[in-house]
């Protein structure tokens, strides 16, 4: 039975923030109350690398391609909010705003501050540069200490991506740990902040690389693996939505920029680092209230539709086809929510080199 929201919210002029907060922490809040409160504390957050530099479709973005998503983004259907409001309300449980959008950029490569950083200012978007900081010494393909201080003074906000920028689950715990704490020491120096938010190279970790990250006193970290970020996820392994000159359409764009959360819990393994059993044996519980799992479909790395069981209360469990490859594979699982918009939840695992 759905509890009764006292009659002095109703009256109140934060109505509609309080009511999501109640319904999404009320343990007897109706299935529909939680789905309101998911969806009320999340966003999309986008990851970019390079900007206009054809000649690596994997990573770049095509000019024209960029001005189109900043086009969309001013187009008044959008928020686009500072990462570090955004990292607040999912961490304290508070609203945001419908379709809040967060830009990240990766690795700081020149054409960031030649391409990238004069649309966003003049567009009026705030986004997050996570830097590399051994790259910065060398220079060529890379902004300068100078140029990245700029940034920070115009408003940007600079997070971590380690100092190496290496596969961290093939380091030693305490090597990973000092890569970190090296980039934080060396950003601060060259900044006068320390940063509050942590990239992972390739969207690479393990749970033991989580932990480090999070006793490091970081506020969020981030992967490679897409899917909408919300307040039931854990902040140490947020998702993000990579854009590049392949995967850069605007009707793509529209597609994820638009997406809603699909929250889900009971995950398996809980380890994205492979190690043992491969074909992993993969699963998840989806929330009550989100929708019909019928209409969920799950794509793989190579592999294409995924067989799924669907078991009683919204278990779904993957079955997989052939082993994942040494390096990356990532999961991808989308059901169409309402008003056309797609649900989403990603995965990417690491399987170690024998």
């Amino acid at each position: 039975m759905a509890r009764m929201i006292p009659a002095f919210l109703a009256r109140t002029s934060l109505c509609g923030a309080v009511l999501a907060l109640f319904a999404a922490t009320t343990p007897f809040a109706t299935a529909q109350d939680r789905q309101a409160g998911i969806e009320g504390a999340s966003a999309v957050v986008l990851m970019y690398h390079r900007f206009g530099e054809e000649d690596l479709p994997s990573t770049s973005i095509r000019i024209d391609q960029f001005e189109a998503h900043l086009a969309e983004l001013k187009s008044g259907g959008y928020q686009v909010l500072p990462l570090s409001r955004i990292v607040a309300a999912l961490r304290d449980r508070k609203p945001l705003p419908d379709r809040a959008v967060a830009i990240t950029i990766d690795d700081a490569y020149r054409s960031v501050y030649l391409e990238a950083w004069p649309r966003l200012r003049a567009a009026g978007l705030p986004f997050t540069l996570f830097v590399s900081t051994d790259v910065i010494q060398r220079g060529g393909d890379y902004m300068s200490w100078d140029e990245i201080r700029e940034l920070a003074r115009g408003g940007v906000e600079i997070g971590n991506q380690t100092a190496s920028h290496p596969h961290l689950p093939t380091l030693p715990l305490d090597k990973a740990r000092d890569d970190i704490r090296a980039a934080n020491a060396r950003i601060e120096e060259e900044t006068g902040k320390k940063p509050a938010f942590l990239a992972y190279p390739y969207g690479e970790y393990s749970t033991a690389i989580r932990d480090i990250v999070a006793a490091e006193g970081f506020q969020a970290a981030f992967g490679q693996h897409s899917g909408v970020a919300h307040s039931q996820m854990d902040r140490y392994q947020l998702p993000r939505f990579p854009l590049n000159e392949n995967y850069g359409g605007l009707d793509r764009f529209r597609l994820v920029a638009n997406a809603l959360p699909l929250p889900v819990s009971d995950l398996t393994p809980n380890d994205p680092v492979l190690t043992g059993r491969n074909p992993p044996a993969i699963g998840f519980t989806v929330l009550p209230g989100i929708g019909d799992t019928a209409q969920l479909d799950c794509f793989a790395s190579r592999q294409g539709r995924t067989h799924m069981e669907r078991l009683p209360a919204g278990r779904i469990e993957i079955r997989l086809a052939e082993p994942l490859p040494a390096g990356r594979s990532r999961i991808n699982c989308t059901m169409l929510g309402p008003e056309a918009r797609w649900r989403w939840f990603g995965l990417q695992f690491y399987v170690p080199e024998n």
